[in-house]
């Protein structure tokens, strides 16, 4: 079985924000600026490094870290988030009340309420395209090809030989998590908010 993860290779990223849409238009998610809801969400790392006019600012697509010990599964009180047998992080929006502890408990504030349903909600990586053999959306329609997802346990895979060759790690590890998606070309350390 495997363990799905992740790479985004800031190198290829060319900060065309396609993730952030075509994550929002198949999932059906509101615009972020009147709702808040968003699977995938784009931050800006602050400060901004170099000196004008040499200043660079930090661009960094950013969403569930699919982690491998997750917050939100041990704080959620009807058992409504659960790692499937690949690994994926999913949800059960049926058993989900609202109450927002996993949204508190994720260092990464990667979960969020979707106010209309009354349950939380969150990336799982587009499962049910995963389970068709299919990519994610973020990777598929990904123009700069920065992003890889498949198997962190096969040696063989394509995810697998990126993160080695690109020496590539994963946000917050101090958090205790494990995630599962990992930065490549990230020469500062972000803030997350």
């Amino acid at each position: 079985m495997p363990r799905y993860g992740m790479l985004i290779d800031l190198s290829q990223c060319v900060r065309c924000r396609t993730c952030y849409v075509v994550c929002k238009v198949m999932h059906n998610i509101p615009n972020q600026f009147e709702s808040g809801q968003r699977y995938a969400r784009l931050n800006f790392i602050e400060p901004e490094v170099g000196k004008y006019p040499d200043v660079k600012r930090h661009f960094l697509p950013f969403h569930c870290m699919q982690c491998d010990d997750p917050a939100c599964i041990k704080v959620c009180p009807e058992d409504a988030i659960f790692r499937r047998k690949d690994g994926i992080i999913d949800f059960d929006s049926e058993k989900c009340i609202g109450c927002e502890a996993c949204v508190e408990a994720c260092p990464y504030q990667a979960r969020y309420l979707n106010e209309e349903a009354g349950t939380v909600d969150a990336c799982n990586f587009c499962a049910e395209r995963i389970d068709a053999g299919l990519r994610p959306w973020c990777v598929e329609r990904c123009l700069g090809q920065a992003m890889i997802v498949g198997d962190l346990d096969d040696p063989a895979s394509e995810v697998s030989k990126a993160i080695k060759r690109t020496k590539a790690k994963p946000l917050s590890p101090e958090s205790g998590t494990h995630p599962k998606v990992y930065y490549a070309s990230l020469d500062v350390t972000p803030k997350i908010a």
